[in-house]
């Protein structure tokens, strides 16, 4: 799913050192160019990928091979091809059989993307709100962007906190939270794994999550590396009435001095979102807790993402390649679909609630 572009992925030491796997792509859908090599020193994987898109039998050699797991990079692949289910075996979307699995499940890893918040009417980073101004959005959500326009970035993130801040948690969020307070009481265990950066799994009242993508009420010093959180709107007073996204606004050009800036005492440096702009780094400790959740849990939900954001899109593939049963909520089919048992289809809010309600089974405190 990744086009001309190069990934760092973390090995959990089912390989060898010094391990070389290559694969081709001749322009037909296959892979002439594809490399895999496992680097002694740090133990991480290099890949690089020259056009088309994985096939399912190139994503199966990697997930057997147990290197497509944490991912150091966060990335996004806009190459997506439909019809993708075609001469795949489909998903089943028989909740009553859903239903009967999670009733036994002991410890489930639910993995929430966009379109949960979006239901909450948070915007995400493609249709309506795929540019602000002139740029578009994942261009803004960069290192590189920061570096060189930080009042633009952070104009751009001035208008995300500001529509972010006055949203609440949606029927989904609601019954994330629920399930994972009422199985609490049963010794069950339930675990969200989230690539939102909203706080609204919070808000709602979840306890055990996994921000694998930051929090946009957040901020970090470029300089010290405080992480604070920032709930006030506008975080500066420079920021006040600015990041009107009009394609013919022009930007506010504010001094870097001017910009959010740490309070720490003796510090003073520029303050970034603490969100994982595209390009960057996941935080690895966070990375270390979310391949356990994979090794340990016995169900697993996809709740409102696309799976075409990296590294995040190969976590329920993953988890289904131990033989755990994956459970897909979601508007529509996505490029990840055939690895899963279960695909149930339409707005989370509908579909989630009936799915986590208490089971016949379950055991009243």
């Amino acid at each position: 799913m990744l086009n001309e572009s190069y990934c760092n992925l973390q090995l959990d030491g089912a390989h060898k050192h010094n391990t070389h796997q290559s694969w081709s792509y001749d322009g037909s859908g296959k892979f002439t160019d594809f490399h895999v090599s496992c680097c002694e020193v740090n133990r991480t994987i290099a890949f690089s990928s020259f056009g088309g898109h994985f096939t399912k039998h190139v994503m199966t050699m990697l997930l057997q091979s147990r290197a497509v797991f944490t991912l150091g990079i966060r990335m996004c692949s806009t190459h997506v091809t439909k019809g993708l289910l075609k001469d795949t075996v489909r998903p089943n979307s028989d909740l009553s059989e859903f239903r009967e699995v999670f009733s036994k499940a002991k410890h489930i890893v639910i993995i929430t993307g966009a379109g949960v918040s979006a239901e909450s009417g948070v915007p995400t980073f493609r249709g309506v709100h795929e540019k602000w101004r002139k740029w578009m959005s994942q261009d803004l959500a960069t290192p590189e962007a920061f570096s060189r326009t930080p009042s633009r970035v952070w104009e751009f993130y001035h208008y995300r906190r500001g529509l972010t801040l006055n949203k609440k948690p949606n029927a989904a969020h609601l019954a994330i939270a629920e399930c994972e307070a009422r199985l609490k009481k049963q010794g069950r265990e339930v675990v969200v794994i989230t690539q939102c950066t909203d706080d609204l799994h919070r808000r709602a009242g979840s306890k055990h999550i996994l921000q694998i993508h930051g929090n946009l009420m957040e901020t970090r010093c470029m300089s010290c590396g405080d992480v604070t959180v920032h709930a006030r709107n506008p975080i500066c007073a420079a920021l006040k009435g600015k990041g009107a996204p009009g394609p013919d606004v022009p930007d506010a050009n504010i001094p870097v001095d001017k910009l959010p800036r740490c309070e720490e005492t003796d510090c003073h440096g520029l303050l970034r979102p603490n969100t994982v702009f595209f390009g960057e780094t996941l935080d690895s400790h966070i990375l270390t807790k979310v391949e356990k959740e994979m090794e340990v849990c016995d169900l697993c939900l996809v709740v409102g993402t696309s799976s075409i954001v990296y590294p995040a899109a190969m976590f329920g593939p993953r988890i289904a390649s131990r033989g755990v049963p994956v459970a897909e909520f979601n508007t529509n089919p996505t490029p990840k679909s055939e690895y899963f048992t279960y695909h149930f289809q339409g707005q989370c809010g509908t579909t989630l609630p009936p799915a986590l309600a208490p089971h016949e089974s379950e055991v009243t405190h």
